[in-house]
């Protein structure tokens, strides 16, 4: 059966293009519709509990998927089989991109300009899903402003708790009180696991250690997916350049698989003298909180759900990561990106071509790296 698991999300790995929302397709139209793995209520508790929760949305649901079908070893085959196309396309892009020379800039460029147009559409839809009263624009608005004038990963962590606080005294959900009586069973082991490492990295316990912490918060603190962990790991992990997280970020949107394995390129790309064991630990490190919250709130979530203040919480908590993609869309990815008013024009034809026609992303991962080329020839 484990290897049952690990082959149907293996083959889906292969071929999952189109970012979170499209994996959640493919999932429901293999597992629910044609193998019958779980039932269409049960799969579409696994998404509820996964958009509440930090960590990878759709990863966490295959994980959750596997671990329903094989217990937690079956959720660890199902998370290798589909993390590994993306994880091996990512290791090889982090270890050959600057053998290209000057294609290479130019690559660059085009990649730089298609996070810009990414990044933008993700903050307008995150915003129109998640800041539908007043409370919650206020919470985005004053996260975004926070958070240009402060880009520390210590800023962005007062953020989210302020969030949390404010949407545990403000809840937006009204519920009847016999719902709120209803008792919750929480999975303590993996819960207690999630706040120990947590914990433990903030603690100084060398330059190694050091190197990867920031991979493990960042997947204890990214609500919203992939897009998010672009501001979080920059603060997290200062000794790398603009440009190679722009590149980790662009490469992760043009091939299938989920994007958090931009992990596996930026930790390749701090580990310079043994790039693969970097790569192994900061893809692990980044999707670990996520699996550890799944595992602990995968048998009470109805009853979680069911509570205004924890529901306003995590609302609040969606709010302000649309402050943080705003923020990190001024910077660093307009004031890198954008040098020119042909560039200027350019990022605003194809975000209003994403947004009106919604091609294919990599038509429009090509269409800026061809254009980037082009220029570069003249």
């Amino acid at each position: 059966m484990l290897f049952i698991i690990f082959k149907q999300f293996f083959l889906l790995g292969c071929m999952s293009f189109g970012g979170p929302a499209a994996h959640l397709g493919y999932f429901k139209r293999h597992f629910v519709d044609n193998l019958k793995w779980l039932s269409a209520e049960r799969y579409a508790q696994l998404i509820s509990l996964s958009q509440a929760l930090p960590g990878p949305g759709s990863s966490q649901v295959g994980f959750a998927m596997g671990v329903e079908k094989g217990g937690v070893l079956g959720g660890l085959c199902a998370f290798i089989g589909f993390t590994l196309p993306s994880f091996l396309i990512m290791f090889f892009l982090a270890l050959s991109a600057h053998q290209f020379g000057d294609i290479y800039f130019a690559v660059i460029a085009g990649l730089k300009l298609f996070a810009v147009v990414i990044v933008a559409d993700a903050t307008n839809s995150m915003a129109m899903s998640f800041c539908k009263n007043r409370l919650h624009k206020l919470i985005a608005v004053l996260s975004t402003v926070v958070l240009i004038i402060f880009s520390q990963l210590s800023s962005q962590i007062l953020v989210l708790i302020a969030a949390a606080a404010i949407g545990w005294c403000y809840p937006q959900l009204k519920l009847p009180e016999s719902q709120e009586q209803k008792s919750v069973k929480i999975a303590w082991l993996p819960l207690g696991l999630f706040a120990i490492l947590l914990l433990i990295s903030f603690l100084p316990f060398g330059e190694w250690f050091s190197v990867f912490a920031p991979f493990y918060q960042t997947g204890a603190m990214v609500f919203g997916g992939g897009h998010v962990v672009l501001p979080i790991l920059q603060a997290g992990v200062p000794s790398l350049e603009t440009e190679q997280f722009l590149s980790a970020y662009a490469s992760a949107q043009a091939i299938p698989g989920p994007m958090f394995t931009i992990a596996t390129y930026l930790g390749a790309q701090v580990t310079p003298s043994i790039p693969l064991v970097g790569a192994i630990v900061a893809t692990i490190l980044i999707f670990l909180p996520g699996f550890l919250l799944m595992l602990a709130f995968m048998k009470s979530w109805l009853q979680l759900a069911d509570k205004p203040r924890f529901a306003g919480s995590i609302a609040a908590l969606n709010a302000a990561v649309v402050g943080f993609l705003a923020a990190a869309l001024y910077s660093p990815i307009w004031q890198s990106a954008v040098q020119n008013l042909w560039q200027v024009a350019l990022v605003i034809a194809a975000f209003t071509w994403l947004r009106m026609a919604k091609p294919p992303i990599w038509w429009l991962l090509l269409g800026f790296i061809t254009i980037s080329l082009l220029i570069g020839q003249l």
